[in-house]
């Protein structure tokens, strides 16, 4: 019997998004957090790509020629259930509201962090596929970076070498969460609510935790990561 290897695929996202220079971020921000990616330039290309391809998701521009985004829209929920999130430059209660009452997962205002698009959508096809994209958000891949969150496991390769790396609960949240949004920058305050969350610690406990990450991270030859954002706090990879 020969696997299913669609099955083990990652998840494939249409980008229905007219503006190339934005498709451009999104496709690239997707793929490198291991989405596969398809683009559309118009509504009824991205209709037609989704009979064809049958996406995963869909990320949605309202504003697209030939058909707007909420004809899309509609047309994909007579079709089925495929989750859709909407990017719309109209910050409007009632914009929202119309996306969500014809069926859409979420709703994105423009402009948008990047890694934030990337976090939703992930956020969205757990909710949405169960164990299978829950399964496959388990592990991340960044640069040298290979994180198991099952196994709590850390594996860098580095100079044709592989260093698995020894770190704390603490460091490990902390790597975790810089790693799935790796060009934000986060801030003291926001590292210290999201991986000290039980903690009563002031946010210069971050910067000793970070440096003890960092120079572990210098052991197996890798320098300034997470970089330093003065002022700021950290940003995980330049």
């Amino acid at each position: 019997m020969k696997p299913n290897l669609r099955a083990h695929r990652p998840p494939l996202v249409l980008i229905a998004e007219d503006e190339c220079d934005i498709a451009d971020i999104l496709d690239a921000y997707l793929t490198h957090a291991g989405l596969r990616c398809v683009r559309a330039l118009d509504g009824e290309a991205a209709l037609a790509l989704h009979r064809q391809l049958r996406p995963n998701l869909v990320l949605l521009d309202v504003q697209m020629p030939k058909m707007d985004g909420w004809q899309v829209l509609a047309q994909l929920r007579k079709q089925g259930d495929t989750p859709v999130i909407m990017l719309t430059a109209l910050d409007q209660d009632v914009d929202k509201l119309t996306g969500l009452r014809v069926g859409a997962d979420d709703y994105v205002v423009k402009p948008f962090n990047p890694a934030e698009i990337v976090a939703r959508v992930q956020a969205v096809l757990r909710r949405s596929a169960g164990p299978v994209a829950a399964d496959l958000d388990q592990v991340i891949r960044q640069g040298p970076f290979e994180i198991d969150q099952r196994s709590h496991d850390v594996i860098v390769r580095n100079d044709d070498q592989e260093h698995v790396l020894d770190l704390t609960l603490t460091e490990f949240r902390l790597l975790v969460h810089m790693a799935r949004a790796p060009r934000q920058v986060h801030t003291r305050l926001n590292l210290l609510q999201s991986c000290l969350p039980e903690s009563e610690a002031l946010e210069r406990t971050v910067d000793s935790h970070i440096s003890k990450l960092r120079r572990k991270l210098e052991d197996v030859g890798l320098t300034g990561i997470p970089a330093t954002i003065r002022g700021v706090g950290y940003r995980f990879m330049e």
